[in-house]
């Protein structure tokens, strides 16, 4: 099934696994009927690439700016300046890709705690968004957001992956809620997949993280196993079934969704 106005709410675009193929990679994008993308900043560097690559594509991409929790130990207050530059001019519509990730603790707890926050305060005075990320952290990570959210205009857990519990907590905060291709993945995916049908449509929106996270039950996978942009729509049909809606009327509302959530033009 073809689509013609899809948005990608988080495509990590200035990886260097595109390098080689950028452009090829947004024209398919556009062939696939990916018409909005929101580049992922991960630190002050990538935040300041993505909203170059952002900015040569004003009428399809838009970008965040933000530390990941893996390179919480690089905050600083000239990294702060950086992102509050960012945050005052287009491209940038969210701050983040901010929050906790205790996975792999590539930085201090105690780092990630006090730069998930210090963003939190960033987004709250530029006015944006959060763009938030959360890996076995749960609590502090609800913790941490509870202080912050009245403040904050909007948020979005991107790449949700579940359980239900942490799904309705998030509901409670008035959070969004990013679904990858995790959900096409019947080892991993089954807290998404039982609970994605609890997400009400106008907080519900979809992405890639490409090049990360290629669905797992694409029939004819890339032979470099990069995710990209255009396997967008394989997300949203996987949702859409799940879910007992159209994909068309999915694809409607999560484009909207977006919209409305970024500021993004026409809504």
């Amino acid at each position: 099934m073809g689509y013609s106005n899809l948005t990608d709410i988080g495509v990590n675009l200035t990886h260097r696994r595109f390098d080689g193929d950028r452009a090829a990679v947004i024209e398919r994008a556009r062939a696939a009927g990916v018409t909005r993308m929101v580049l992922t900043g991960t630190s002050a560097a990538e935040s300041q690439a993505a909203a170059r690559l952002a900015a040569a594509h004003p009428r399809c991409m838009t970008s965040t700016a933000g530390v990941h929790p893996h390179e919480a130990s690089t905050w600083s207050q000239a990294t702060r300046e950086v992102i509050v530059d960012l945050a005052s001019r287009e491209p940038t519509v969210a701050i983040g890709e901010t929050g906790l990730d205790y996975c792999r603790d590539f930085s201090p707890r105690t780092d990630q705690q006090a730069c998930f926050a210090a963003q939190l305060d960033l987004a709250a005075t530029q006015g944006l968004p959060a763009f938030l990320h959360q890996r076995d952290a749960e609590a502090d990570f609800l913790a941490i957001l509870r202080q912050h959210r009245d403040a904050l205009p909007g948020a979005v857990l991107h790449c949700f992956t579940g359980p239900r519990s942490l799904l309705h907590a998030c509901l409670d905060l008035d959070l969004h809620i990013g679904v990858t291709g995790w959900i096409c993945d019947e080892r991993r995916g089954g807290a998404l997949r039982d609970c994605v049908a609890d997400i009400p449509a106008e907080r519900l929106m979809i992405e890639t993280d490409a090049p990360f996270l290629l669905p797992r039950d694409i029939a004819q996978k890339p032979a470099n196993r990069r995710n990209e942009p255009a396997y967008l729509g394989h997300v949203l049909e996987t949702v859409a079934a799940l879910r007992d809606e159209s994909a068309a009327d999915l694809a409607a509302s999560t484009t909207r969704v977006a919209a409305r959530f970024f500021s993004l033009e026409g809504e």
